[in-house]
């Protein structure tokens, strides 16, 4: 039985201006998830995930490390009923 998981991620530290939003849709369409990803006016980056169980962690996995030039100082995490609401990955405004 396939499990499937939701997540609203914000990820803190150096993570606009290197290319955060890119990478992650590439790795978000690269692991099969859903969602989308976008900058926060605080400087963060925020996104929703969902899928299935295992890429979806592989995803937040992934959110610790980033693209080269970003540096992540925290990725914080808060489960969401999963709604099966997206049909792809998105960088959203």
């Amino acid at each position: 039985m396939t499990t499937y998981a939701r997540y609203r991620v914000r990820i803190i530290g150096r993570v606009q201006g290197v290319g955060f939003r890119l990478e992650t849709l590439r790795e978000a369409n690269r692991l099969g998830v859903t969602g989308w990803v976008r900058n926060a006016k605080d400087g963060s980056v925020e996104a929703v995930i969902e899928g299935e169980e295992g890429p979806v962690n592989a995803m937040i996995d992934w959110c610790w490390s980033g693209p080269s030039f970003s540096r992540v100082a925290g990725v914080e995490t808060i489960p969401e009923n999963y709604q099966n609401e997206f049909k792809s990955f998105t960088i959203a405004r």
